[in-house]
């Protein structure tokens, strides 16, 4: 079962990755074939990496 944290970061910087990219690709107002490539490579990386980095556990505040 996919867990909800997981899928939802990888969303998130799908996306983040995406718009990133295609801000910079409109530098020019025009998308060309490699700018395209590049938005495209940017979401499928940023998902798959993502997803695959297990999150952080939270540390226990007594220990400090």
């Amino acid at each position: 079962m996919i867990k909800v944290g997981s899928a939802a970061k990888a969303i998130v910087s799908a996306v983040s990755a995406g718009t990133a990219s295609l801000v910079v690709a409109m530098g020019d107002n025009v998308i060309q074939t490699g700018e395209w490539v590049t938005i495209g490579l940017a979401v499928l990386g940023a998902l798959g990496i993502t997803y695959v980095v297990p999150n952080a556990r939270q540390s226990d505040q007594s220990q400090r």
